[in-house]
């Protein structure tokens, strides 16, 4: 009788302690932010998931697939560059898009990691001519709302 209450105790605590560990990882910190539909490149979609560290930084990871390459976009655009327009006000370029396709697919994928002292409010993607611009040009290829 004693054996079958102490038993019953531990698959309790057991299963507290799994229900615990399964919830944790899925309440993270980073939060998700999906790319509005683009006008300029309508199947194009992808997020930002952004993130504060410990030295209270920003990590910023920008994912995008099925995003046509930039030439048959803008003819004489070279290169995505990411944008983010920062709680001050500011525009910071954030870098360059590296793209990609999958080993047995043809399906593009762009991807930029980087980290910021600034909280992003806003990330958006260009066309550039170049990675070292210093203002966005005039042609965005998708955008988040603002957050």
């Amino acid at each position: 009788m004693k054996t079958l209450k102490i038993n019953q105790s531990v698959k309790s605590i057991f299963l507290v302690v799994f229900a615990v560990m399964m919830i944790i990882p899925s309440t993270s910190c980073a939060k998700k932010h999906t790319f509005l539909n683009s006008t300029v490149v309508p199947g194009a979609n992808g997020y930002v998931k952004v993130k504060k560290d410990n030295n209270k930084n920003y990590i910023i990871k920008v994912n995008v697939s099925d995003l046509a390459e930039v030439d048959k976009v803008q003819s004489t655009q070279t290169t995505y560059v990411v944008w983010m327009e920062t709680d001050e006000g500011n525009v910071e370029n954030l870098g360059q898009l590296k793209s990609s396709t999958g080993f047995l697919s043809n399906r593009h994928t762009a991807s930029l990691e980087t980290v910021s002292s600034y909280r992003p409010v806003k990330i958006f993607i260009t066309t550039e001519n170049g990675t070292n611009v210093q203002y966005p040009g005039q042609q965005v290829v998708l955008t988040t709302d603002t957050f």
